[in-house]
């Protein structure tokens, strides 16, 4: 069980917490909301131990194990499966010591913890784990140097929850996954065996991983129970009572105030008045509660084009000689919402290059409207800003013409204010930035807007925010976001990339999602399977590899027992006078054989499981 009591933090000069107190109990899952700045972070390093408190305290289980991701996993010689393998510190030391260890008791005592641990299974948990976040079989066998510091991020969001820590704290972990790896994880916290903290604004996997809401406001923590939708409902309605008994009592105080004004000069009313006076000093204010500011996004609109505005026709696009995708007819009219939905590689960004004239098609037509101007916003351009500029002298650049009232104006369209737009980017927030770029992306009032992961760094708010403007735009948009609510709300049509090409997806983002997380999901081009699909060469590679650790670890237990045998053989043994000796050797024997019982049903499965995918 997790306990902030009465916990107080300030950070120069101003005060993040204000004797803030909650209680979450062994085994929820939290999400942690509240405005930007609030402290959610600041929250988390007072938990970890990496802060002081200034006041109360925070207190967890004795021996109670806190994990999260803080950093990226180096880049390293290592490969990515054995990095995850090495994050249950316990289980390598364990494997260690098994390798050295010659005292028969300690030996068993590893032993029997290996088996408690379910150590031999780890292999295959940890891959199930990369496997999900988007690595395949043989990128997981790859060092962490061939991955860039976005792909090393998931690394080491793998290897934590491979490590089952007893408190898993995640700040915002789905910025850096797809949608599939954002599914994936949704459902992975939801089983989660211990407490999970998350802070997050994906209302999706606030909805469906957690079962309580944090929220973080004025200075103080209240847990609310229920997915993050019945949260806002809840709050939305507490916050109406209070502001209606607000407004009921300054009428009440008015009317009294008024009666007070009116007669306490007059002697046969004075005492009338007086009695108002104290009914008003007595009467215990109630504030009514503070509205958030609104958050905008104004995109401007472009002139109506004759549609389409892009047709392809047997058109492919790829890099150099290696077509990505092929047979692509597509058309696009300026009315259109469109999702691209499908796995990591399979050419979504590909097909957005090809859109956005960033790529020539290599074979067949595409056809653009004459006048036709796209946005291109992508999650690298954020940290493409100049970082010693404002937002100000970025703008100024695309607009060297008009006023600075007219450029303090786009930039308070976009919810940067005058503090924000005199202030340098290096300085300014995640969603800041993002609301920069996005500015940048729509400037010209393109006729169709590419938006590639625009919701990162942004809080719930902007996000409702970039739903009405994309609803309010009247120029087309193609999205590719790991936010299925931003998708739910803002796409009306679905193209599925997936097997080289681009098809229209019939069904809906719930049944893409159900697809996603089956167990023995179809293939994505959802031809009926007539029959059962062949193991892959990968499959194959990893179930041998799977045997060959099984019959290793017979192996070392065999081992042990014949140490074990070889004690129990000795004559000495069984004089007078070390009978409970050796009973402990017998139980140790026994354990060894319990554990080599386990390794040998093992190896059996593994043998079975092979013959299988061999056919």
């Amino acid at each position: 069980m997790l306990r902030i009591q009465d916990i107080a933090y300030s950070v120069e000069g101003r005060p993040l917490f204000e004797g803030a107190s909650a209680t979450i109990p062994t085994g929820h899952k939290v999400g942690l909301v509240g405005r930007n700045g609030a402290g959610k972070t600041t929250l988390f390093r007072l938990i970890r131990g990496e802060l002081t408190l200034e006041g109360g305290d925070i207190s967890l289980p004795s021996r109670a194990r806190i994990g999260g991701v803080s950093q990226e996993v180096p880049s390293s010689d290592v490969s990515l499966l054995d990095t995850v393998l090495a994050a249950d510190t316990e289980r390598a030391a364990l494997l260690a010591e098994a390798e050295t260890a010659t005292d028969p008791d300690r030996i068993a005592e590893v032993q029997t913890r290996l088996a408690d641990i379910d150590a031999w299974s780890a292999e295959g948990r940890a891959s199930a784990i990369l496997k999900g976040l988007g690595f395949d079989s043989d990128q997981q066998r790859q060092p962490c140097s061939a991955f860039s510091g976005g792909w090393r991020m998931r690394v080491a969001l793998a290897a934590v929850l491979f490590a089952q820590p007893d408190l898993l704290l995640l700040d915002e972990p789905t910025n850096y996954l797809d949608l599939e790896g954002a599914l994936w994880l949704e459902s992975y916290l939801a089983k989660y065996p211990h407490t999970v903290l998350i802070i997050s604004h994906d209302r999706g996997l606030l909805n469906r991983a957690v079962g309580a809401i944090l929220h973080l406001d004025n200075r103080q923590l209240t847990l609310w129970n229920g997915p993050y939708d019945q949260f806002a409902r809840q709050r939305a309605e507490q916050r109406a009572v209070q502001a209606a008994a607000a407004r009921k009592q300054a009428d009440r105080r008015a009317h009294l105030q008024s009666f007070v004004d009116r007669f306490k000069a007059k002697a046969t009313k004075a005492k009338q008045a007086q009695s108002r006076v104290k009914m008003l000093e007595k009467m215990e204010p109630i504030t009514a509660p503070e509205d958030a500011a609104r958050v905008v996004f104004s995109f401007p609109s472009p002139e109506e084009l004759s549609p389409p505005i892009i047709a392809l026709e047997g058109a492919s696009v790829g890099y150099g000689d290696h077509a990505v995708l092929k047979r692509l007819n597509l058309r696009i009219d300026q009315d259109d919402r469109i999702a691209l939905l499908g796995k990591n590689g399979q050419g979504k960004s590909t097909l957005s290059k090809l859109l956005s004239g960033r790529l020539d098609p290599m074979s067949g037509a595409m056809r653009t409207s004459s006048k036709l101007r796209i946005g291109y916003f992508a999650q690298h351009q954020v940290d493409e800003l100049y970082i010693d500029e404002t937002p100000l002298q970025h703008i100024r650049r695309e607009r060297p013409t008009e006023t600075p009232a007219r450029l303090r104006a786009r930039l308070a369209g976009f919810g940067l204010g005058a503090d924000q737009a005199e202030t340098e980017v290096g300085c300014l927030s995640g969603g800041q930035k993002a609301r920069l770029s996005l500015l940048l992306a729509t400037l010209d009032a393109p006729h169709l807007l590419i938006l590639d992961e625009p919701t990162n760094h942004l809080d719930i708010e902007s996000r409702e925010a970039l739903v009405e403007a994309l609803t309010a735009y009247s120029g087309a948009v193609i999205l590719v976001s790991h936010d299925m609510h931003l998708l739910s709300m803002a796409a009306d049509r679905l193209w599925l990339v997936a097997n080289g090409t681009v098809e229209p997806y019939e069904e809906d983002l719930e049944a893409y999602r159900k697809l996603l997380l089956s167990s023995d999901k179809p293939a994505l081009a959802d031809k009926p399977k007539a029959k059962p699909k062949k193991a892959s060469r990968d499959q194959v590679q990893a179930l041998r590899s799977e045997l060959r650790k099984c019959e290793d670890r017979v192996a070392k237990i065999e081992g042990m027992r014949d140490k074990l045998a070889v004690k129990l053989a000795d004559p000495a043994l069984y004089e007078d006078g070390r009978v409970s000796e050796l009973e402990t050797w017998n139980k140790k024997y026994a354990e060894v054989m319990e554990g080599l019982d386990r390794a040998e049903a093992l190896w059996l499965t593994a043998v079975e499981k092979l013959e299988a995918a061999e056919g």
